[in-house]
């Protein structure tokens, strides 16, 4: 089977992106093309906030979007929060 590819978010407020065909998968700033893998949906792909998924989604929906951020900063190199603070003169 080939690898997944993504098409890349633009970084919004609603950074998770949710199948509306299947409500069962959520991605982190990227959706799968050319389809869902779950239910092969097309397109059909909404933004929402964590807090939002964590108010209506699906105790499995919740757990892949903290999964799906969880991911995504671990893959991220920590140069902003690891940055040495440099003392003012």
């Amino acid at each position: 089977m080939a690898s997944q590819s993504f098409w890349p978010v633009s970084h919004r407020d609603d950074d998770f992106w949710v199948c509306m065909s299947c409500l069962g998968e959520v991605f982190f700033r990227k959706v799968p093309m050319p389809d869902c893998p779950s239910c092969h949906g097309v397109s059909t792909y909404e933004g929402f906030t964590l807090d939002a998924i964590r108010d209506w989604g699906t105790e499995e929906l919740i757990a892949k979007a903290v999964a799906a951020q969880a991911a995504s900063a671990a893959a991220q190199p920590a140069t902003e929060s690891a940055a040495p603070v440099e003392a003012a003169d």
